[in-house]
């Protein structure tokens, strides 16, 4: 007869099957790494997926212009229906969205299809739209063993297609699809929304992989653009999208050893920042007094880098991009200088789009020096005219890289970044918090260093629903609270009156019982904290791309936290490298 086994044994055997369950991470960071710039010796993979092809609309359902049914060609008719995917937005709204759309849906008709199709106000989507939101309906009705069946069908896909061999390791490929045809949005006002993102085909993919690998094979009766094999890159495949002419990658996911070593070098050389910074600073604050006027608005420019973490602002056709700017390109329209506003002197207010359209405005008392030189700045120019008239993005791009080997504007903000959270984590973190309290003072210092990197997002559409929900169940919490501690008193007096050993224990079971509803109404009150701080923060974008995940290891070790509490299973793969070598003294 089998003996049972012990907690201990049973505890044992699982973590084992665990253990033996996962692969074998690859401990790159243990490696030595390639020089002169190679990425790697050896890369194998199966290529891109492509999306389906467009599959035409049933017989029943018919497009209309001006009342009359119009049987539309394919092409024509695949790009209607991506306006209809949108008809429930705001997007489809907008006049510059409509004009922009309807401008490439006409190259895309037949000629007669162009000569009767001329206004986008005639024409009726109405049973296309139908016809998606009954398909949208059937989707989200899908029973558990239909929506098991397409996970397993895409696992097999992602088996398929979404690793490949890196220097003989099996390694993650973090987008491996093609992005499908549809209408380009942007962000905010992009003045190209609406335009046609055009099918990617075989023919506008370049192919990267070793010589030595297996060349991926294209769809039938297709061909690749071209075949590389550059190991001085990280990407497998590349090619280049029509709305805004720029580059794509399929590149390796974010728990590779090729990002992370990407990352940890980002924070080594923002760590090397900290030994000249001082320098730097005062080198840039004596520049302002310079006789040379370019001189002087590179000191500026430099100053709202580091102390405001702007971006530097990349040189570009106003014409052909949505009017955001960073600090070189900032105009006279975008600042106003106040002598003294909200009981501060010497503010600052700025106001512009920035990266992804993004808004920044911010009013910021600066020094008198910085000041000065802004008005100086100013002076018999009009809105439309740079602030920086003398100063170009390449030069202060280069004359940063003369201050430090790889020092850049970003180099900056992930400095600052790093050092405003392990300020903060040291201001508002007490070993004696409860757990729900050290995590609020987590995501506080967070939201620091996303309202210093400015980033932002919209309120989610289900907030104020959830905090509906949230406020509910603090006031059925409180509820709960009151009526144990009525159940305390009762039994305290039924113990006072019959001196018994079960009343006793009782009254001690009600006393916990108390406490418990007092831990869980104090979580639910700090959750509701947390959610409104954050309700138009971002705090994802700063802690996987500005913060050195080492901050946030240390400090869980040191406030005893969970690091499953601060990054999620996908998080810590990305930072396994920072996980295995960080010490709970690490000082950024």
């Amino acid at each position: 007869m089998k003996e049972k086994m012990s907690n201990e044994e049973g505890e044992a055997v699982l973590m084992k099957k665990k253990h033996e369950e996962e692969p074998q991470r690859w401990r790159w960071w243990e490696e030595k790494g390639y020089k002169d710039g190679t990425k790697w010796k050896f890369l194998e993979h199966k290529g891109p997926l492509f999306p389906p092809e467009y599959q035409p609309l049933p017989d029943d359902v018919h497009f209309y212009y001006d009342g009359q049914a119009v049987k539309l060609s394919p092409a024509a008719e695949e790009v209607a229906l991506f306006f209809v995917q949108m008809m429930d937005h705001e997007y489809t709204t907008k006049d510059v969205f409509r004009n922009n759309f309807f401008k490439d849906w006409r190259r895309e008709m037949t000629v007669e299809e162009r000569m009767l199709i001329t206004d986008l106000n005639k024409c009726d989507f109405g049973e296309l739209f139908r016809m998606h939101q009954a398909r949208v309906e059937v989707q989200h009705n899908m029973s558990k063993e239909e929506k098991q069946a397409i996970k397993e069908a895409n696992q097999k896909i992602t088996e398929e297609y979404g690793y490949c061999t890196l220097d003989h390791h099996r390694e993650r490929i973090g987008n491996f699809r093609i992005e499908p045809p549809g209408l380009f949005r942007g962000r905010g006002d992009h003045p190209k929304q609406g335009m046609l993102k055009r099918r990617i085909q075989p023919e506008d993919i370049i192919i990267n992989c070793s010589k030595d690998s297996r060349v991926p094979e294209p769809p039938a009766g297709h061909r690749w653009k071209e075949v590389r094999h550059d190991n001085a890159v990280t990407w497998l495949a590349s090619w280049t999208e029509n709305v805004q002419g720029s580059c794509k990658y399929i590149m390796l996911d974010a728990s590779s050893k090729l990002k992370g070593e990407k990352d940890r070098e980002k924070y080594e050389v923002a760590r090397r920042l900290s030994a000249c910074v001082d320098q730097i600073r005062s080198q840039y604050y004596q520049d302002m007094k310079s006789k040379h006027m370019v001189i002087r608005q590179r000191a500026v420019a430099l100053y709202f880098i580091d102390k405001l973490a702007l971006r530097v602002g990349n040189e570009k056709e106003v014409s052909e991009t949505a009017d955001t700017v960073g600090c070189c390109s900032l105009r006279v329209e975008h600042i106003t200088l106040h002598e003294e506003l909200e009981g501060e002197q010497h503010v600052v207010e700025l106001d512009f789009l920035g990266k992804d359209s993004i808004r920044y405005h911010n009013k910021v008392p600066i020094a008198k020096r910085v000041f000065k030189n802004l008005k100086h700045f100013l002076e018999n120019k009009e809105k439309g005219d740079e602030l920086f008239d003398r100063l170009t993005t390449s030069m202060l791009n280069k004359y940063l890289s003369s201050l430090m080997p790889g020092l850049t504007a970003k180099v900056f903000r992930t400095y600052n970044a790093s050092v405003t959270l392990q300020q903060k984590l040291r201001e508002l973190s007490q070993m004696s918090h409860s757990q729900a309290e050290k995590l609020l003072s987590y995501n506080r210092a967070n939201r620091a260093v996303a309202v210093l990197c400015n980033h932002q997002r919209a309120a989610p559409k289900t907030f104020e629903q959830s905090m509906v929900n949230l406020q509910a169940k603090i006031d059925c919490k409180k509820e709960q609270l009151a009526q144990a501690k009525t159940e305390l008193k009762q039994a305290k007096r039924e113990a006072k009156a019959c001196p018994d050993r079960q009343l006793q224990d009782m009254v001690e079971k009600k006393r916990k019982a108390i406490q418990h509803h007092q831990d869980r109404l104090l979580n639910l009150i700090i959750q509701a904290t947390d959610r409104e701080e954050s309700k138009q923060i971002a705090l994802g974008t700063s802690k996987l791309n500005y913060l050195d995940p080492r901050i946030s290891i240390a400090w869980c070790m040191k406030m005893n936290v969970p690091l499953e509490k601060i990054y999620n299973k996908s998080q810590r793969d990305k930072f396994a490298w920072a996980i295995d070598m960080t010490e709970p003294d690490f000082e950024f």
